[in-house]
């Protein structure tokens, strides 16, 4: 049934690899293709139509005691309070050499949660890395052309008074920063489960394990 869309369908696929399958079903569809969905997208990968993308190698992150911190802000939907439902955000650090890692939960992300949880978490586990990884945040990164980075003021005064030096990552470069959000998503996981309680009480949490980011965590809380 397809045979007669398949010099249609192959070049739409290269010249937009990253269009969905189902826009390009519709497409055809149009054009008097007979088949329904399922068969359109197994005959597409059967057939091998879309192009694959080269896959990419990456140097094993490897750093130096001090060396470096990753940090990440988490959306956890909403929380019920009185007189309605706010935003919870849970703010998270990670040190990129032992894979400790600090939690602080917050109702907003905005610049002055995001400056107190810094100085927590640097309290907390003593000191402060040479280079902390940020996602494009906009309380770190005001405008990126490219390679050009305009950072926020208020932020880079915070990061010289403290010594350290902030480092955006690359947009959709999340295996530049992958210890921030393997973090993240185990916080996300306890917090779905039996401790969802204590995680939504707002303590700090700190969690601490060995080299593997698959190791298991000795979870600690702090007193407000």
């Amino acid at each position: 049934m397809l045979d007669a869309w398949v010099p249609f369908v192959r070049e739409t696929f290269e010249r937009y690899p990253r269009l969905a399958t189902s826009v390009v079903y519709e497409m055809v569809k149009q054009r008097g293709y007979p088949g329904g969905p399922d068969h359109f997208r197994h005959r597409v990968a059967e057939l091998g139509l879309r192009p694959r993308r080269a896959s990419e190698a990456f140097f094993e992150l490897r750093t130096l005691p001090g060396e470096q911190a990753q940090v990440d802000w988490a959306h956890f939907g909403t929380r019920s309070v009185v007189g309605g439902e706010r935003r919870l955000y849970a703010f998270v650090l990670v040190l990129s050499y032992s894979r400790a890692f600090y939690v602080r939960f917050f109702y907003d992300a905005r610049l002055p949660s995001f400056l107190t949880a810094h100085v927590e978490a640097m309290g907390f586990l003593g000191g402060y890395a040479k280079t902390f990884l940020y996602d494009n945040l906009k309380s770190v990164v005001l405008e990126r052309q490219g390679s050009g980075v305009r950072f926020n003021p208020r932020f880079l005064e915070f990061a010289d008074y403290y010594g350290f030096e902030p480092r955006p990552v690359a947009p959709r470069r999340g295996n530049e920063k992958g210890y921030a959000s393997h973090c993240t998503s185990s916080v996300r996981l306890g917090s779905m489960s039996r401790t969802r309680r204590r995680f939504e009480s707002f303590r700090p949490c700190a969690l601490t394990g060995g080299l593997s980011p698959g190791c298991s965590y000795k979870r600690s809380f702090l007193s407000l």
